[in-house]
């Protein structure tokens, strides 16, 4: 019985001389990792001009493998940038509703 309380008092006193031995920098870095990641932004273009000026071959949600052209399955004439949330914000220029908007060729 005498050594199952040594034990308790000598667990109790180690998280304690932990606790007082934790230095400073360390609770900074841990506070730094809790703050959460900024989302990226995502840009909303005003013509399919506009858009392929910086994407080339129109944008594209993620998964699409071809062009669909009068129904039937196309290769890409250029490349698209693969990106469902900017597809997403420029969805109203996809009027052929194939998952791709401005699409080139």
């Amino acid at each position: 019985m005498a050594m199952i309380a040594v034990l308790a008092v000598g667990l109790a006193g180690a998280p304690a001389a932990a606790a007082v031995a934790a230095p400073g920098p360390a609770a900074s870095v841990t506070a730094a990792r809790m703050v959460p990641a900024a989302k990226p932004v995502v840009k909303t273009y005003k013509n399919c001009t506009a858009l392929n000026k910086v994407h080339r071959g129109g944008v594209a949600k993620a998964g699409v493998t071809h062009n669909k052209v009068h129904g039937k399955k196309r290769a890409f004439g250029v490349r698209p940038t693969f990106s469902t949330a900017l597809y997403n914000a420029n969805k109203k220029m996809d009027r052929d509703k194939d998952g791709i908007a401005c699409e080139k060729g």
